[in-house]
């Protein structure tokens, strides 16, 4: 059985909190060993961030239904602004209407290569017709995991510490 069969995503909750980190703390180790030394530094994301985005209804996690071990964690905002993306350079965004963004995605390294992360992207797809994520340049597995999800670069965005992302957007039809 394909694993993403097993797969539910539901919003985090306080007991999943030793999960979610053990799983930051791998996914910072995997891009410092995988040419990606800089994109989560100092700890980032911290866990008051993320307790931010659980109060706030945005912090979600991808559960194996079977075994009931987590597979993964996000941020997913709809109807958000990102004041990051008001400006984007060297492109555009496809349109100015109302998007949903996903932010701190990362896979539980027993996952890798099985295509939690595809699943979660197209999840969130799900949710709103225009969907926003960006990710930094030297991340060159989540830019494949972002294109093989349908979304498609758009440009570059600047962090409030001013480094810069690769910006993509996906449009769905569905909605």
């Amino acid at each position: 059985m394909d694993v993403r069969e097993r797969l539910f995503i539901r919003r985090a909750e306080e007991r999943d909190f030793p999960s979610i980190l053990h799983i930051y703390e791998e996914a910072r180790k995997y891009m410092a060993e995988n040419g990606n030394p800089t994109q989560w530094v100092d700890g980032y994301p911290k866990e008051s961030l993320l307790r931010q985005d659980m109060e706030k209804e945005a912090l979600y996690v991808c559960e194996d239904m079977e075994d009931k071990n987590i597979l993964a964690v996000f941020a997913l905002f709809i109807g958000v602004e990102d004041p990051n993306y008001a400006y984007i350079e060297d492109g555009a965004w496809d349109n100015d209407e109302p998007y949903g963004v996903i932010h701190r995605i990362a896979v539980a390294r027993e996952a890798h290569g099985k295509n939690v992360g595809l699943y979660c992207l197209e999840r969130c797809c799900e949710r709103t017709k225009n969907m926003r994520i960006d990710t930094h340049r030297d991340n060159i597995p989540m830019q494949k995991v972002i294109e093989r999800a349908g979304f498609h670069y758009c440009g570059i965005v600047y962090m409030e510490d001013g480094s810069p992302r690769f910006a993509y957007m996906r449009i769905t039809d569905k909605q």
